[in-house]
């Protein structure tokens, strides 16, 4: 099982029709898991998991 360890919570919202009603609408937080060194699994935002990636990829660079 992933573990959370992401601390986005949703945003809220109201649409609004033609007829100016407003109806509430919650915008969930886009959620991927990855994996770390150690075969660990870890739900992310994809903007979490974006900025991982290019950290890995500099480092490898670096490396090289």
């Amino acid at each position: 099982m992933a573990t959370n360890i992401s601390c986005k919570k949703p945003n809220h919202k109201n649409l609004r029709s033609h007829a100016c009603n407003s109806t509430k609408k919650q915008q969930k937080v886009n959620l991927q898991v990855v994996r770390d060194e150690n075969g660990n699994k870890y739900r992310v935002s994809a903007r979490e998991k974006r900025t991982l990636l290019r950290g890995s990829k500099v480092e490898e660079k670096t490396a090289a």
